[in-house]
C-alpha cells in the first residue's frame, strides 16, 4: 500500500514513541525469511510484543528520532522489521531463532551438506516417477508393485549444485535440505546496542572454557609461587607444613611442635635402648 506524506508522518511518529515506550527494540532481517515464516514469528510474538514492516528509509527515520537507537541503523539493510518487547534481549533473540522452516531444493541451489537417500520402500506410486527418479541417477527398482530404492548414496555433495533433476527427485522423495530461519541482526535494551555475536553468546560453552582457563591459570601461579586469592591457603599450608618440619628437624621447642619434638627424642630413645640391650647381649 502506497503512503502519503502525512500518513509516513504519522507513521514514524507512532513507531518512535512505541520504541521508546518498550523495554527492547531488535532488528530482525527479512531478505531470507519466507512470508509463511515471517507470519509465524509475528503471530508468536502476539501479544506481548509488536512485529514492525515497513519500508527501510521509515525505519531508519524512526531510529534517528532518539539517539539511544544510534547503534541499530547501521543494522538496517535492505527489508527488515522492528521487534518491540518488553522482555530482555535474550528472551528475544531466543523466541525469534528457534522459528525455523525446512525448505526443499530449486535447480542450481548450492547443496550446504551432503544430500543422502536411503535404500527402502517409498510412497511414490509406479509411473512417470520412476522415469524422474532414474534421471537423478538413483537407482530405482518395482517390487511387488511398490517403487523402492535399491541403494543408498549421497545424491548431492557439500557445495555441489543441484540440478533440475535431483531438484525434483528430492521433491518427490519430500527430502527437504533447506532452512530457513529467523535471526535477530541487532538488538537495543535501555542504552546498550547487543550485535549478533552478544546476542548469540553460549553462556554455557563460555563457563565451560572459563573453568578449564581458571584451573590453568592456578597451576601455573602455584608453580611460580604468585600469590592470589585462590592459592594463597595452599601455600599457608605449604609453609606451616615446612616450618613445621623445620622446628621438629632442628628440636625448636615451640608450643605447636613441642609434642612432636617429644615423640622425635622418645623414638630416639627408644633406639639407643634397642641399641645398649643389642651390644649387653
Amino acid at each position: 500500500m502506497v503512503m502519503l506524506k502525512a500518513q509516513k508522518v504519522e507513521f514514524v511518529k507512532k513507531l518512535s514513541e512505541d520504541m521508546k515506550r518498550h523495554k527492547t527494540v531488535a532488528v530482525v532481517p527479512l531478505e531470507m525469511v519466507p512470508d509463511r515464516l515471517m507470519q509465524k514469528v509475528r503471530n508468536g510474538l502476539k501479544p506481548d510484543a509488536k512485529f514492525v514492516v515497513a519500508r527501510k528509509n521509515l525505519i531508519l527515520m524512526a531510529l534517528e528520532s532518539d539517539k539511544r537507537f544510534e547503534g541499530l541503523k547501521s543494522h538496517v539493510h535492505g527489508n527488515v522489521a522492528l521487534v518491540l518487547s518488553d522482555k530482555d534481549v535474550t528472551e528475544v533473540n531466543a523466541f525469534v531463532s528457534s522459528n525455523k522452516l525446512r525448505l526443499g531444493a530449486k535447480p542450481n541451489q548450492i547443496s550446504p551438506d551432503d544430500i543422502r537417500i536411503e535404500a527402502g520402500e517409498t510412497s511414490i506410486a509406479p509411473g512417470q516417477a520412476v522415469t524422474d527418479l532414474k534421471a537423478a541417477g538413483i537407482d530405482v527398482q518395482i517390487q511387488k508393485g511398490k517403487v523402492v530404492i535399491g541403494k543408498s548414496k549421497v545424491l548431492v555433495h557439500k557445495g555441489d549444485k543441484i540440478s533440475h533433476a535431483v531438484s525434483k527427485a528430492l521433491k518427490m522423495l519430500e527430502i527437504m535440505p533447506f532452512e530457513a530461519a529467523a535471526v535477530v541482526d541487532a538488538a537495543q535494551e535501555g542504552n546498550v546496542t547487543f550485535g549478533k555475536e552478544a546476542l548469540n553468546f553460549n553462556r554455557s560453552k563460555a563457563l565451560d572454557e572459563l573453568a578449564v582457563d581458571f584451573v590453568a591459570a592456578n597451576e601455573l601461579s602455584i608453580r611460580i609461587n604468585y600469590v592470589t586469592a585462590y592459592n594463597v591457603s595452599g601455600f599457608i599450608s605449604r609453609a606451616f607444613i615446612g616450618a613445621v618440619a623445620l622446628g621438629v628437624q632442628n628440636n625448636l621447642y615451640e608450643k605447636e611442635i613441642i609434642d612432636k619434638v617429644v615423640s622425635k627424642a622418645f623414638l630416639q630413645a627408644l633406639g639407643l635402648k634397642s641399641a645398649a640391650d643389642d651390644k649387653k647381649e
